[in-house]
């Protein structure tokens, strides 16, 4: 099946009445580049807001698969969730994945008149565009970053992320341990049956130097579940690892329950 067109196997209540507004732009040193939002269902204050961090330029991801990864059904289904829990879900359209820094600033700088609070910005990656998301996280000074089945930073050594980013062309900014916050919460998702090239080892060594450094990440483990579970497994389990991700999120930046 088409990835571009695979829909998340799991939804919440309320995720059918976000209103998505599609007509906003970010200045870029490439022009201007569209950004979406999905706005929460009768929110009339700032809200928090999480950006969905892609790893790829848009040219060679439209070139090869048809469409941006904004436009990738997941996402418009991770969008549609994130609001109904009271976040602002952000997508974007890149030309290259350090685009992501100029959209972050335009949000904070133009927040007052695009209903989010500039404080409780997130960021939400998976797979190959949790690199970029960690980047982002480290220089940025964001609230929380939620990482699905992803890679991470090569650490004591090794190299297995930096191989695996070479295999399939997705973006490494430079980062380190020691640039990760120790204040901001993170959330790693392992995926226990995760059979992409050197992502499991990776991830589980990022995680245990991290911990070691008391940095504040927290893993949750779906022991059965395969890479892009979210897409690939409906399963009770996928759907509570999807709640839990969703509570994550809103809970770090203050908008439980939606309020």
């Amino acid at each position: 099946m088409d990835p571009t067109c695979m829909p998340v196997v799991h939804t919440i209540p309320g995720a059918a009445d976000v209103s998505v507004e599609r007509d906003h732009s970010y200045p870029s040193a490439h022009g201007p580049l569209a950004f979406e939002l999905y706005r929460p269902p009768g929110a009339t204050t700032p809200r928090p807001a999480v950006i969905f961090v892609s790893g790829y330029p848009d040219p060679g991801m439209t070139a090869r698969l048809g469409k941006p990864i904004k436009d990738w059904q997941s996402y418009v289904d991770w969008g549609h969730m994130v609001a109904a829990r009271g976040v602002v879900g952000v997508t974007y359209a890149n030309h290259e994945p350090g685009d992501v820094v100029a959209l972050l600033r335009h949000l904070r700088g133009d927040a007052a008149a695009l209903g989010i609070d500039p404080d409780r910005i997130g960021v939400w990656a998976c797979s190959g565009n949790v690199p970029t998301a960690l980047a982002l996280f480290a220089h940025e000074r964001l609230a929380c970053a939620a990482l699905l089945y992803g890679y991470l930073i090569d650490v004591d050594g090794a190299t297995d992320v930096a191989r695996a980013a070479t295999q399939f062309f997705f973006a490494t900014p430079p980062v380190t341990l020691d640039e990760l916050p120790g204040d901001r919460p993170v959330l790693v998702v392992r995926a226990g049956r995760d059979d992409t090239p050197g992502l499991d080892l990776a991830l589980q060594r990022f995680v245990a130097a991290a911990q070691a450094r008391g940095l504040p990440v927290t893993v949750r483990d779906h022991p059965t579940a395969p890479h892009a579970f979210d897409l690939r497994d409906d399963s009770a389990e996928t759907h509570a690892v999807i709640d839990d991700v969703l509570a994550f999120v809103a809970d770090r930046l203050g908008a439980a329950h939606g309020s």
